[in-house]
């Protein structure tokens, strides 16, 4: 089945956004989108309208971005620490957040993208296709290539540490005082460094955060 290309058009800017947080920089999510679209032509015949336009594309970003990674560097995944402590927080019924606090923060874009940084790719993509591109669950797991059950457990997951992320912000923050970068911009260059594509001040930068921050 061909894809209309009005279709096409109308999806980049949604897969801009998404390859945005999955990539954490803008020239590599323009590659990204670009990649996406050339592959999307070239296999188009195996698109069969059993889902939508937009799904379908998402899902060859999605698989595209995960081949990519785990041949240039492993995935970069939170602190198994903070995974166990968030997710025993979760299970005390004692447990609570400021959601005033959560909101505002969320509402601040490099406060979202520190929190979001911290999340395993899986999780992140699902938080960002289900909460900000308004797939549905059922849609999250068609782009992941998982069951439904799997998707939304991601997505749980991914939700509660993203919360108790943004509700620690000022810790974190406060942890990360005098380490030179971002925890998202290191990332986004963890692969350029692999491949020793950085220029000096930028390694030096990268080596420096590397050597320094708690995470």
């Amino acid at each position: 089945m061909a894809l209309d290309p009005d279709d096409l058009a109308a999806e980049i800017p949604g897969l801009v956004r998404y390859a945005v947080y999955l990539t954490r920089n803008r020239a590599d999510a323009d590659d990204l989108v670009q990649d996406t679209l050339e592959r999307a032509l070239a296999k188009q015949s195996s698109f069969r309208g059993e889902s939508s336009p937009a799904t379908w594309l998402h899902r060859v970003m999605h698989r595209r971005f995960l081949d990519t990674t785990r041949r240039r560097a492993p995935e970069p995944t939170p602190d198994e620490e903070l995974m166990a402590r968030v997710e025993a927080a979760w299970r005390d019924d004692f447990y609570t957040v400021d959601p005033d606090v959560v909101v505002a923060r969320a509402e601040v874009h490099d406060h979202l993208l520190d929190a979001l940084v911290h999340l395993p790719v899986v999780m992140r993509s699902a938080v960002v296709l289900h909460d900000m591109q308004g797939l549905t669950s059922a849609e999250v797991a068609n782009v992941q290539g998982v069951g439904l059950p799997a998707a939304k457990q991601r997505l749980r997951r991914g939700r509660a540490l993203l919360v108790s992320l943004l509700a620690d912000d000022e810790d974190r923050r406060s942890a990360l005082k005098g380490v030179p970068m971002r925890c998202w911009d290191a990332r986004s260059m963890v692969g350029d460094y692999l491949d020793d594509e950085l220029g000096v001040r930028d390694r030096g930068l990268l080596e420096s955060h590397l050597a320094s921050c708690p995470t």
